[in-house]
């Protein structure tokens, strides 16, 4: 029976037939008998990457149990379908905690590798790939293979950031980090321009682990909120409460519009403004600010929304940035989340990971049809000539063209897919 799913943007709902893998020693038998497929975690993708419309889906969020915890060297192994954010309430009062972690700790362990999700602080302790130390993938031929950085590697490199073709991961082995405390010392800085990001990024990779900006897109002269933290001591301070909101339905037009945006923008960069300083926060708000709003991608109504969200190299990083601030004014359409961060200079373990150095700037945009697929057409034009890639977790209509310039390792890649894989994504981008 066919069951409509849709991803974090919800630009459609596709029917699929969804299959349950609740055993990982008995989920080959599935895997055969349900082909082709691809597997589904949390639902956090932004696009079409963990979807395969009019197909198999194997939803993996039965697989969610811890198998072994070495609190003396902070290994853990676990299934793939195991959320972060239980990763975190296990470790994190046990001195440990996730090492690298993307904007919410509501997605599969299975889905940070086969996206290879990135952090605040790329520049210290690279992407998420870097803390595998093993896994297990099971492919549709009903092998199973394990690999990390030592053994079958290639398997390893293939699979981070293998946007989920290489087989499922059924269990993986992270390296978690040890913490003195779950607070973070905090400095809030505004800036008025680009210039003063740039200078304030390149100062902070020195001093602080975690590095962030919100940008004003639509204010011309790409003002903002830069962000940073570092691990802190113990506190003598009260836990934050859980005080956790959803979204209660969708809205019949997109809340983020023309008449929104530009006294949204404004308030907000007054109220960070207005905090400029030192401070202490817990990591769950600095790192995750919108897990505490359940089912926020409802306030951009029923058509759904966009995220575009590119890297260029540091050299061309400031004019590119800048053309595509300029091409968004002229849009007249903006976004609300609006992240600027740098990556440091790293090689990521993937063969198709997005992080690289440079710099990255993601972006969401209402789903208002051709004008903004035009939008997002310019933005790809000056990407693609500032020699930079696209995220493939946040994409739903990227060009062949682009994703086969962006990612050269491509070729390198394929021999490495299960044939019996395929999704929305690998169909649009690779072929099949």
């Amino acid at each position: 029976m066919s069951t409509p799913v849709h991803s974090w943007g919800r630009l459609s709902a596709a029917p699929h037939d969804v299959h349950s893998l609740g055993d990982r020693h008995r989920m080959a038998e599935t895997l055969v008998r349900h082909t082709p497929g691809v597997a589904f975690g949390n639902g956090r993708s932004y696009g079409d990457v963990g979807l395969n419309p009019g197909g198999h889906l194997w939803k993996t969020g039965q697989l969610d149990h811890f198998i072994e915890f070495d609190d003396a060297s902070g290994l853990l192994r676990c299934e793939a379908g195991t959320l972060l954010r239980d990763i975190q309430q296990l470790a994190v009062p046990r001195g440990w905690i996730l090492p690298v972690t993307p904007g919410t700790q509501l997605v599969t362990v299975g889905g940070a590798i086969a996206n290879d999700v990135h952090g605040k602080n790329h520049h210290v302790l690279g992407s998420f790939g870097d803390h595998v130390r093993s896994l297990t993938l099971v492919r549709t031929t009903g092998e199973s293979i394990v690999c990390g950085p030592d053994v079958q590697p290639e398997w390893l490199a293939a699979t981070v950031g293998g946007l989920g073709l290489t087989g499922v991961i059924a269990e993986a082995t992270l390296q978690l980090r040890r913490i003195a405390s779950p607070w973070l010392d905090t400095e809030t800085t505004p800036y008025g321009n680009l210039d003063e990001f740039f200078a304030l990024a390149d100062a902070a990779e020195a001093r602080w682990e975690h590095t962030v900006s919100w940008i004003d897109c639509l204010s011309g002269r790409g003002k903002g909120i830069f962000m940073s933290a570092n691990p802190a001591p113990p506190q003598n301070r009260e836990m934050p409460g859980a005080h956790r909101r959803s979204m209660p339905f969708t809205p019949p037009i997109s809340l983020v519009n023309r008449l929104t945006l530009r006294p949204f923008n404004l308030a907000y960069y007054q109220l960070q403004k207005f905090k400029a300083g030192r401070g202490v926060a817990h990591y769950e708000p600095f790192f995750y600010p919108l897990d505490n709003l359940l089912e926020w991608n409802r306030m951009y109504g029923p058509q759904g929304f966009y995220q575009f969200q590119s890297v260029v190299p540091r050299d061309v990083g400031r004019d590119a940035v800048a053309a595509m601030l300029q091409a968004i004014e002229r849009s007249g359409k903006g976004s609300f989340l609006a992240v600027l961060k740098t990556f440091g200079d790293r090689q990521a373990v993937g063969m198709l990971s997005f992080p690289r150095p440079g710099v990255t700037l993601a972006l969401d945009f209402p789903n208002q049809g051709h004008a903004t697929l035009k939008l997002l057409a310019g933005l790809d034009a000056i990407v693609r000539e500032a020699g930079g890639r696209i995220y493939p977790a946040k994409d739903a209509r990227m060009p062949r063209d682009l994703f086969e310039s962006g990612y050269p390792r491509l070729g390198e890649f394929l021999p490495f897919r299960d044939p019996g894989i395929s999704s929305g994504l690998s169909r649009r981008l690779i072929g099949s």
